[in-house]
C-alpha cells in the first residue's frame, strides 16, 4: 500500500485486498527478524537499488509489525500520535469517556493532574495506566461473572 502525497495524515487506512495479502506475509517476516535482535538494538534495514542503509529505533520496528498484522486482519485503523501531557478533553476521548466524568476522576484522584492556571492537564502515561487498570478490572470481574455462569450450569 503507498500513500499519496494528497492522503491527510490521521485518516483511517482501509487495506485493499492486495494489501491484506502483501501485510500477512511481510508481518511474519519482519516479526520472525526481530526474535534474533538485542534489546534496544537499532533494526537495520537495506534500502534496494542505492544500498543505503537506514537504523530503525525498536519501538518502531514493532509499531512497523503492529500496523503490518492490523492489515493482515484486514481491519481499518488510525495512527494517531499521542503528546506528552494532554488537555482534559483529550484524556477524555482517549477514555472514551465524557469530560465532566473525568474531571470526576481527576478530582478523586483517581489519575493524577495538574494546573495550569485555570486548566488542567494530565499525563498521557497516567491516563495509559488507569486505563490499564480498569480494563484489568473488567476482564477480573467479567472472569467471575463466566465462572458464575458456570457454576450454575447457565448454558453460555
Amino acid at each position: 500500500m503507498s500513500l499519496s502525497k494528497s492522503e491527510p495524515s490521521g485518516e483511517a487506512i482501509v487495506p485493499k485486498p492486495e494489501d491484506v495479502a502483501l501485510a500477512i506475509n511481510s508481518s511474519k517476516i519482519l516479526a520472525s527478524y526481530l526474535h534474533k535482535q538485542q534489546d534496544n538494538e537499532a533494526v537495520k534495514i537495506l534500502l534496494p537499488g542505492d544500498e543505503d542503509e537506514i537504523a530503525l529505533p525498536t519501538s518502531a520496528y514493532n509499531l512497523l509489525i503492529e500496523i503490518l498484522k492490523q492489515m493482515a486482519q484486514g481491519n481499518t485503523f488510525r495512527l494517531i500520535p499521542v503528546k506528552p501531557e494532554l488537555t482534559t478533553q483529550e484524556a477524555a476521548d482517549i477514555l472514551n469517556v465524557s469530560r465532566p466524568y473525568l474531571i470526576t476522576l481527576l478530582e478523586s484522584g483517581e489519575i493524577p493532574y495538574r494546573k495550569v492556571g485555570t486548566r488542567r492537564r494530565v499525563l498521557t502515561k497516567d491516563v495509559l495506566d488507569y486505563k490499564k487498570r480498569i480494563d484489568a478490572k473488567r476482564m477480573q470481574t467479567l472472569d467471575e461473572l463466566a465462572a458464575q455462569a458456570q457454576e450454575l450450569d447457565m448454558g453460555y
